[in-house]
Order: C-alpha cells, then sequence, then structure tokens
C-alpha cells in the first residue's frame, strides 16, 4: 500500500522478483490509498495537531484502505517507518514463513498513530537514516522476503551462502579471468581441496564480520572451528 505506486511497480517487474510473480511463485498487488479516500481531491495528509511542520498521513484512508483488501485481518501487516524495529536477514526468515503480507509504505512526517491502534503492525527500519518514504524500504523487504521463497533461487546453497543467511558477512568471491592485471585468485579456491575451501571461506566470513561488523558477532554462539579460523592470524582478509 503506498501514495506513490510508479515508485515500486517498476522495479518489481524485473530480476529474481520478476520471474517469482511470472512463475507464481509470488503474488505481488499494488493498491493506492489514494483510491480509498472520501474527498474529491483525494487528500491524504494534514498539519499535525500540536503544531509543528511537516504533514502528516491521515488514519481514514489507510484504514478504508485496509480493511477493504485485508477484510478478515488474515494478512501480517508491515509498516515501514524510521522508528521501527531493524530490519535484518533473521527477520526475513520470519517473514517468508507468513501466508501474506501486508506492507503499508509511511510517508510524509508519519502516519497517524491511532491506525497502529486499530491494527497490529510490524514496524520495520531499514536502517538508521530517513528517507522520503517507505516506499524504498518496501522494496526492500519484499526482495530479501522473495529470494527466501522456496523454488525462487534455483540453488537454494547461493542464498545460504549471501551475506547475513548465517548471522556472517559473506566471504569474497572470485570468478574467471584467473588472472586480471597481474591479480591472481587465490590458490587455494582453484585447488580442488572443497574442505580446504571451505575453511578459507569461513575464515574470511568472520574475518570480514570482525572488521566490518563486530556488532554481529555478539549474537552468533561461535564454535570451536570458529573460534579457531577467527583467532588465527592472517594479514590479508580484506585482499584474498
Amino acid at each position: 500500500m503506498t501514495l506513490f505506486p510508479d515508485m515500486v511497480q517498476e522495479p518489481l517487474k524485473h530480476s529474481i522478483i520478476g520471474r517469482a510473480c511470472a512463475s507464481g511463485l509470488v503474488d505481488l498487488n499494488l493498491h493506492n490509498i489514494r483510491d480509498y479516500t472520501s474527498n474529491m481531491h483525494h487528500v491524504v495528509d494534514d498539519v499535525p495537531y500540536g503544531g509543528g511542520s511537516g504533514m502528516v498521513m491521515m488514519v481514514e484512508p489507510l484504514y478504508s484502505a485496509i480493511k477493504a483488501v485485508d477484510p478478515d485481518d488474515k494478512a501480517k501487516k508491515i509498516l515501514t517507518d524510521a522508528s521501527g524495529y531493524r530490519f535484518d536477514q533473521a527477520v526475513a526468515k520470519k517473514l517468508v514463513l507468513e501466508e501474506w503480507l501486508l506492507i503499508v509504505c509511511g510517508h510524509y512526517k508519519g502516519i497517524d498513530e491511532r491506525i497502529k491502534q486499530l491494527f497490529d503492525f510490524y514496524e520495520l527500519s531499514v536502517g538508521d537514516y530517513v528517507l522520503t518514504g517507505g516506499e524504498i524500504p518496501a522494496l526492500i523487504v519484499i526482495d530479501a522476503v522473495t529470494r527466501l521463497v522456496p523454488g525462487v533461487i534455483k540453488e537454494i546453497s547461493s542464498a545460504q551462502s549471501d551475506s547475513y543467511f548465517e548471522g556472517l558477512l559473506g566471504y569474497p568471491e572470485y570468478t574467471r579471468p584467473r588472472q586480471f592485471m597481474g591479480l591472481e585468485v587465490p590458490q587455494i579456491l582453484v585447488s580442488g581441496n572443497h574442505e580446504a575451501i571451505r575453511k578459507w571461506r569461513l575464515e574470511k566470513s568472520l574475518k570480514r564480520t570482525l572488521a566490518r561488523r563486530p556488532d554481529l558477532l555478539k549474537n552468533i554462539e561461535l564454535d570451536d572451528e570458529q573460534e579457531q579460523l577467527l583467532n588465527r592470524e592472517d594479514k590479508d582478509v580484506e585482499n584474498n
């Protein structure tokens, strides 16, 4: 649900999301909140009570839109909001288990707080910054959740090796050519030793996470192997 459907309509037609919709694995529908207004000019915002700058999305059109689309209150309702809980891979894993999601794109200074009292919203933020509206965050949620739907990604192991899937950042990736401008692919990746490659990738993933996002490691209980790899000296984590 959005005030600006054109902002999200085109991106949903392409790549993994577009193919998922075309194959029937995912069903996406856009609803323009303005279509549910009761005034002739389709006004959806007004000045805030108590004064102050900016505008606030009115409760009435949004309430009407939600009741029309989900009259039996069966959808998991999400509100993209800068003050919401942090959206991450763990949340995406939970959301993909829901039968269907109803995502409301926040806009302006915010939405009349009473809509949150009338419906049980899961408020989500995609980062510690403010965007013009909730459309881009909604696309992020849709993309992250869609790629977890069974069958969307043919090789599930590809998704499982993505950054954040297991709470760690991804390891460095390489492909052809083997040598480029004097830079070579690490020898271990062409050695054919799958166990050694697995350990190399795990070590790089752990150390990249430690260097860039040490906060993520606080939420992970490392096993003995991971502890040893993390503490092993390696001066070339970022380059190799």
